[in-house]
């Protein structure tokens, strides 16, 4: 199968690359770079005035298969990551069962080939059950295909084992991903401060992320070994982590686009859909993720979709579960909220959401560059194309988004993985 992507402004932050091409692509690979490619193909796509970019990675989301299938599945889920221009995702391992066993991991990968849409490289927990109490079996993990390790969604509150954790998994060159909450001081339903207050509800205070972030800041110091924080949220996680950089600690951390996108006052406007843990902060907050993404302290955008059903989500706001979905979503709030602002320009975003991804994951011996020889694992989009996001859109299962009825700027037009053509956007 020869695919020949035609004219389209190739962007690529490994090659330094942020010019017009054609692009080559046979069987599974690019084969050719080049200006005015001539070569008989199967089909040829016209790409004037639509951008070309190593295929985005999300390494952190929630596919809730197995056991919560009402909001997601596999298959589900990863139509909506493609659709999303997303080629490669890391789905964390809040399903029932865990995968704290090989067993069970690897009915998960199995269903995602079956799937065959987006490459899936799952989590496995850093404790069994995600209770906390027993570490599981790291190699044994490792060998059965985990891309790293977490309790995404509970935080490992016993030090020790998060130090045992963050030292195995470093000897075995993968990391342990943390969500950082201090279960003491975390209670609550949305930020604490003058929107909590109004609404009546407990607000979660800004050191539940930033006491457990320290805590990975110290271990990895002191045993010189990897760490990663997951969406960081607040001013001070930023400055503790950038000041850890500086000093050579060997951190790194992501955040979500409704960091940058929105504050606490969002929950005044969409309710529920603007529930996540950790919450939706303060405008200065929003204007420090802004500011991390920029000099390099944020190493990464992931998107934590996080599916609900709207019937989970349609209750009280104290009571409704945190997350919201956000495939669909990301590449239009950061190409208004970062690249249009000029904030980034396109290369740096692709450093966030395909080349530093794949450095992470150590995968970007295949993936996240457009270079030749390269997977072909490619997004192709129109930046400026305008919409309002409907509900009616959305293609995850679940449609709990604060960006329902909001103009979005951007759209994914094809998504190529493997060399293979499995998204191609409707008309609106």
């Amino acid at each position: 199968m020869k695919i020949l992507l035609k004219n389209g402004n190739v962007i690529d932050y490994k090659n330094k690359l942020d010019d017009i091409y054609d692009i080559l692509i046979e069987n599974d690979k690019i084969s050719k770079i080049a200006k005015n490619i001539k070569e008989n193909v199967d089909q040829e796509i016209d790409c004037t005035n639509l951008k070309i970019i190593p295929g985005m990675i999300d390494m952190h989301c929630h596919l809730r298969e197995p056991g919560f299938e009402h909001k997601e599945t596999i298959e589900t889920g990863s139509k909506s990551a493609v659709a999303g221009g997303f080629t490669t995702i890391c789905p964390m391992p809040n399903t029932k069962p865990t995968p704290d066993n090989s067993e069970t991991l690897q009915k998960i990968i199995a269903e995602a080939k079956r799937v065959n849409l987006c490459n899936i490289l799952p989590y496995a927990s850093v404790s069994k059950g995600e209770k906390g109490e027993e570490i599981v079996d790291f190699k044994q993990l490792r060998d059965a295909g985990a891309i790293a390790f977490s309790d995404d969604g509970m935080p490992v509150v016993n030090s020790k084992m998060m130090r045992q954790a963050m030292i195995e998994a470093d000897k075995l060159g993968t990391f342990v991903a943390s969500h950082c909450e201090e279960k003491s001081v975390s209670a609550g339903a949305i930020n604490a401060g003058k929107v909590a207050d109004k609404l009546g509800v407990q607000g979660v205070l800004p050191e539940a992320e930033e006491i457990m972030a320290a805590r990975e800041i110290v271990i990895s110091e002191t045993n010189n070994v990897r760490g990663h924080i997951c969406h960081i949220s607040t001013k001070t996680s930023k400055n503790m982590i950038r000041d850890a950089k500086k000093r050579g600690v060997k951190i790194t951390c992501e955040t979500c686009p409704h960091y940058f996108t929105f504050t606490v006052e969002e929950v005044l406007k969409t309710g529920t859909n603007a529930k996540m843990n950790p919450p939706l902060r303060e405008e200065k907050d929003r204007q420090a993720i802004i500011e991390g993404l920029k000099e390099g302290t944020i190493d990464c955008i992931i998107t934590d979709h996080a599916p609900h059903s709207e019937e989970e989500k349609n209750v009280e706001l104290s009571k409704a579960p945190n997350g919201i979905i956000g495939f669909e979503t990301a590449l239009p709030a950061e190409i208004m909220n970062l690249v249009e602002p000029g904030h980034i320009d396109y290369l740096n975003l692709v450093r966030l959401t395909s080349y530093t991804p794949s450095k992470l994951l150590h995968i970007d011996n295949i993936t996240g560059s457009i270079e030749e020889g390269k997977k072909a694992d490619i997004t192709i989009f129109d930046p400026n194309e305008e919409y309002v996001y409907t509900k009616e859109m959305i293609v995850s299962k679940s449609k709990n988004s604060p960006f329902i009825g909001k103009k979005l700027k951007g759209k994914v037009k094809y998504t190529i993985v493997n060399g293979k053509i499995v998204y191609q956007s409707k008309e609106i």
